[in-house]
């Protein structure tokens, strides 16, 4: 069949599993993870034989070395992977939770039931071992997915979802309640984020360009973030040793993270005690300096910043730098040239901190800690199927609760309205 024709039908399961699944108890799903867990140990073999496919294949297509890297199953890959299975098959399960329980004049109780969202629908680039997080992730939270991964990845996907189903048959589940799009067409991304009828939600996980391209054609919502322009801004009378050490940590912990800092911001009144400090500390581990003027001065050899620096998310060894007046001009500053990822204040003072907090419109926003928080594990969540930035639905890491819904539940007692 054509791929529109192949999609519809992969869409058409996902909708009948998506029922069977949303019905299920937690002890099924977790039974399902927990069977795909040492499905995928007595693979590994199989595993290893269709991932040294994929790699021959991406050699022969002069895949760089970073993503040969990312698309090995290495046997500590794989170790990694059960280990998340059975982490998620631990997590409380959110669906079916009734909250804000209130009891209105009529005698009425009215609440809130956490419910799955449906049919995911999650597209991602050359790791394979996404396809067990997402995968996981989703059925905890009593939800079907579809799986497009990286074209580069197919034998691996493939592989690894006969796995999954073998779990899914062991607890009595269908195995259309996760299924990997077994086809390398880019026609499939397309049908994917355009079947509003099969599909409630898209999460992509990949490139900047990959997004951009689903955030404009998707007819599906869509559960994403564009940019990590993530900012830290040492306050004026704030702990110069405690913000030091959280401006290092929030760049150099990990370059190409969404939640690095990429934007230092200091108040006047400490640049000229703190800026040397870092500069030196900076230099040490390699970091490109891009300043503003008034920067420049405290530190000259710090390379001029142009208007564009302010809106980079560099992914690299690389940091703008820019001194502000104080807190209005901070706060300005991240709201015009942020993404509304993370943004950290350092600082003494509550009164500016709690000023800080409510004013930049950011998805984490945070006091006297590095931005490299910013991730579903370092929040409790236990895990993540990805941060967005967008304002409705689900903000920052999007784990288990964020992938599902609520509706009202009303309680009576034969009441009618009068």
């Amino acid at each position: 069949m054509d791929v529109e024709q192949y999609m519809k039908t992969v869409g058409r399961a996902a909708r009948q599993a998506a029922t069977q699944v949303a019905a299920s108890s937690t002890a099924q799903r977790n039974k399902a993870l927990l069977a795909a867990r040492d499905a995928l140990d007595a693979a590994r073999e199989a595993l290893a034989e269709a991932n040294a496919r994929d790699l021959q294949r991406g050699r022969d297509n002069g895949l760089d070395a970073p993503l040969l890297d990312r698309l090995e199953l290495t046997p500590a890959t794989i170790d990694t992977m059960l280990e998340g299975l059975s982490q998620v098959a631990a997590l409380p399960d959110p669906v079916g939770s009734i909250t804000n329980m209130n009891t209105m004049p009529s005698g009425i109780q009215v609440g809130k039931m956490r419910v799955p969202l449906g049919v995911v629908g999650i597209i991602y680039e050359s790791r394979p071992n996404v396809t067990v997080e997402a995968a996981s992730l989703c059925l905890k939270s009593g939800n079907a997915t579809i799986l497009r991964g990286g074209s580069e990845a197919l034998a691996s996907n493939c592989a690894i979802a006969a796995c999954l189903a073998e779990g899914l048959r062991a607890a009595g589940l269908p195995e259309t309640a996760v299924q990997v799009i077994e086809t390398a067409d880019r026609a499939a991304v397309g049908q994917l984020i355009t079947m509003p009828d099969y599909v409630d939600v898209i999460v992509p996980r990949g490139g900047k360009s990959l997004i951009e391209r689903i955030s404009r054609e998707a007819l599906v919502p869509v559960i994403k973030h564009l940019d990590g322009v993530c900012h830290v801004y040492i306050d004026e009378g704030a702990d110069l040793g405690m913000a030091s050490a959280i401006a290092m940590n929030a760049k150099t912990h990990r370059y190409g993270t969404c939640n690095t800092m990429e934007t230092l911001l200091v108040a006047l009144s400490e640049a000229p005690e703190v800026l040397p400090r870092l500069a030196e500390a900076y230099a040490a581990a390699g970091v490109e300096l891009r300043g503003c003027e008034q920067a420049q001065a405290i530190v000259p050899q710090i390379a001029a910043a142009s208007e564009q620096d302010w809106y980079e998310e560099y992914l690299a060894p690389v940091l703008a730098l820019k001194v502000v007046a104080g807190l209005d001009e901070a706060i300005a500053h991240i709201n015009r040239y942020g993404s509304q990822h993370t943004d950290s204040i350092v600082t003494r003072d509550h009164g500016r901190a709690m000023r800080f907090l409510r004013e930049v419109d950011s998805a984490s926003v945070m006091i006297n800690a590095s931005t490299r928080f910013a991730d579903g594990f370092e929040y409790g969540l236990g895990a993540e199927i990805g941060i967005s930035t967008d304002k409705l639905h689900a903000r920052g890491p999007v784990g288990l609760e964020g992938l599902t819904s609520q509706k009202y539940v009303v309680f009576g007692e034969g009441q009618v309205r009068s």
